[in-house]
């Protein structure tokens, strides 16, 4: 489609160009969204927030993250999605340290985080086994931004309790949770026990969640 529009010499706008890097990011073709980041240049939204966003996530996502932050370093303006945009693309290459060190900034940069940047933190302390400070950072969520953990901050929260088998205080979590809990958040429990063998707590759990016994014992 961006090929038809530039061969047909249709008049771009700030809107076209964000959908456009999207896509290139969803086929993970890094040539394709280098050819429209010239586009972006040239049709004069090299400050535009909205492209300049997009951006970021098209290279993060295609796996160029000195792009990404070569973006990021050289915005005159950032919102909460630059940010969170900007940690996502780490913790999505394994770089957690710098998705912690990419939160720091943002507060310390007087920038609020949302929810989407505490799934960003939560999901990279679960991936790189930072208990402590997963644990740090949901308190904080609520306690110092008011923000109320919903359901994926919760999911995040299970998943890295149930890495390091700590199954019962992921149970508690759940039991305290002011979100109904989804089956899938249950069953990643369930599967957790499974590889702790932790066969108690799997079968609290089939009962409150499948209304009857389930032995754990065979497959542990």
């Amino acid at each position: 489609m961006f090929r038809f529009m530039v061969l047909s010499c249709k008049q771009f706008d700030r809107h076209t160009f964000p959908s456009v890097l999207k896509s290139c990011a969803g086929l993970s073709s890094l040539r394709l969204g280098k050819q429209v980041h010239g586009a972006v240049l040239v049709n004069g939204f090299s400050f535009d927030l909205a492209n300049l966003n997009a951006l970021i996530s098209m290279y993060a996502k295609c796996g160029d993250l000195a792009c990404a932050r070569k973006v990021f370093d050289g915005m005159l303006e950032r919102n909460e999605v630059t940010w969170t945009t900007m940690m996502a693309g780490y913790g999505m290459h394994g770089m957690f340290g710098d998705v912690f060190e990419m939160f720091n900034r943002m507060v310390q940069a007087g920038e609020r985080p949302d929810g989407v940047s505490f799934t960003a933190v939560l999901t990279a302390c679960s991936h790189g086994g930072y208990v402590e400070m997963g644990r740090e950072y949901f308190q904080m969520m609520e306690v110092r931004f008011g923000i109320k953990p919903g359901l994926q901050h919760y999911t995040c929260m299970v998943d890295m309790l149930g890495r390091v088998g700590e199954v019962e205080e992921a149970e508690r979590l759940i039991l305290r949770m002011e979100v109904e809990p989804d089956e899938a958040l249950w069953g990643a429990l369930l599967g957790a026990c499974r590889n702790h063998g932790k066969v108690e707590v799997a079968e609290r759990i089939a009962e409150r969640v499948y209304g009857r016994e389930f032995s754990l014992a065979s497959s542990v």
